[in-house]
């Protein structure tokens, strides 16, 4: 994007997704002045494995360099609430990976913080991203599936099916109440809410932990890779699977599930949705193909295509026909609108990443999963 070059960023965090970050960064043009890690030794021995100039001591350091104008908040859960906080008040824009914060009384004041700085600020929901879940919005919004009926689907994986499998994601302290609610399940929420513009009102829900005991490595561990070495017995109190029932505003019902120890399924997002003429459906593991059904008329399978989606999804998109977009893609998608955004200096009409606002939702369905799972019934999800 021309004129990107223009503005630096920082990175915090420099696991799985902060890399990710940074490599879309760098597709799109924007300078990737450093990376903060977890300690001063952690973070230099990181920036030099993926070619970053710096890496700063503090976050303190990172927000008084005046070449850093966005910081990328990649880091455990624990640590979004002081550091966005601390970001806004350093005057740079943001954009923070789910969960916004660890309780929703937190999310509520970044929301409010994020309006006073005047600052772009985005929730990293990057599915999102994927031009035929773009292309799903925009068919909605002009009616092609008619008024929403049912909304369900899953999202599982198998990266925490075994007892020796660890990851930060598991404790509760840095992660949440809520894992696999939290970590996938608002994926698919979010997604699913953008796509139809419609808000889950309230929800019954049941929360599983199959393995109350895991054996915990002495060593850290990156996300999805193999832990080995030393291990000691640790007890578990976050969710590994979900089973949650959905209403909505219009009179739509939803059914989902969520599961991070589902033997085969790598990081298969699934959605169906069913509307009064016509059906849609889309899976993360084919993200070039979505389905349209229909009763009366041949069901589609439409690929991804610039000239046969919509300009929603069109606009999402970068490569040519045939050539797969993919997880990595998304993020580039998502940050050359927040970027565009920095640029103009506000967010503009056409903009359909994540706000703090959606962020806060979230935290808002999660604690109505937990008040449902705990007492059994219905709850409602507070107006945002």
């Amino acid at each position: 994007m021309t004129g990107v070059n223009q503005f630096g960023a920082a990175v915090i965090g420099t696991g799985f997704i902060g890399t990710v970050h940074i490599w879309a960064l760098r597709r799109l043009g924007v300078r990737v002045e450093g990376v903060l890690g977890s300690s001063p030794e952690r973070g230099a021995e990181r920036a030099a494995e993926i070619g970053v100039a710096r890496a700063y001591e503090s976050l303190d350091q990172l927000l008084s360099d005046p070449a850093v104008d966005v910081v990328h908040v990649t880091s455990p859960n624990h640590a979004h609430y002081p550091q966005v906080k601390a970001i806004l008040a350093a005057g740079k824009h943001v954009v923070c990976e789910k969960p916004l914060a660890m309780t929703a009384a937190q999310s509520a004041e970044m929301v409010e913080l994020a309006l006073e700085s005047g600052k772009i600020c985005a929730v990293c929901y990057n599915t999102r991203f994927y031009p035929l879940n773009q292309h799903a919005h925009g068919m909605v919004a002009s009616g092609e599936l008619g008024g929403i009926r049912l909304v369900s689907g899953r999202y599982h994986q198998d990266w925490l099916a075994k007892p020796t499998d660890w990851n930060w994601r598991l404790e509760g302290e840095k992660g949440g109440r809520l894992r696999s609610v939290s970590d996938i399940g608002t994926h698919w929420l979010d997604l699913t809410s953008f796509i139809t513009g419609l808000r889950a009102a309230s929800v019954f829900a049941e929360l599983k932990t199959f393995m109350p005991e895991r054996l915990k490595p002495k060593g850290p561990v990156e996300t999805f890779a193999a832990s080995g070495g030393e291990v000691e017995p640790t007890k578990i109190d976050t969710d590994d699977a979900a089973m949650i029932l959905l209403r909505y505003p219009n009179g739509a019902h939803g059914v989902m599930s969520t599961s991070q120890i589902s033997m085969g399924r790598k990081n298969t997002m699934q959605w169906d949705i069913d509307g009064e003429t016509s059906s849609a459906a889309w899976n993360s593991e084919s993200p070039d193909e979505i389905w349209i059904g229909h009763r009366d008329a041949p069901n589609q399978v439409l690929q991804r295509d610039f000239g046969l989606m919509n300009g929603t999804g069109t606009a999402a998109a970068s490569l040519p026909p045939g050539h797969v977009e993919g997880f990595a893609d998304t993020f580039f998608a998502l940050f050359r609108q927040v970027y565009g955004d920095v640029m103009a200096g506000s967010r503009r009409p056409e903009s359909t990443y994540a706000s703090f606002a959606d962020g806060h939702y979230q935290m808002l369905f999660c604690d109505a999963i937990l008040a449902s799972a705990r007492e059994g019934r219905w709850v409602e999800i507070p107006d945002v």
